[in-house]
């Protein structure tokens, strides 16, 4: 299984970003991602966007947090 803290941690304080369409975002937080009570994978949240990755850590989508707040 992922270390998620051993990859994302160093992100939390902001001296690292991550690039999404060419800007760069701090990271808020991370964590699994489930579906039907199976783990499928990943989550990082930064300033606009949710990302999604599965077990393999690959990218599978990408979600505005705008959006997700409309929404809701």
């Amino acid at each position: 299984m992922i270390n998620l803290d051993e990859t994302y941690h160093s992100y939390l304080d902001g001296s690292k970003k991550m690039r999404i369409d060419g800007a760069e975002e701090k990271v808020i937080n991370y964590g699994w991602h489930c579906e039907d009570g199976d783990i499928k994978g990943h989550y990082v949240t930064t300033q606009n966007h949710k990302l999604y990755y599965n077990m393999n850590r690959e990218f599978v989508r990408k979600e505005s947090l705008r959006e997700l707040q409309a929404i809701s």
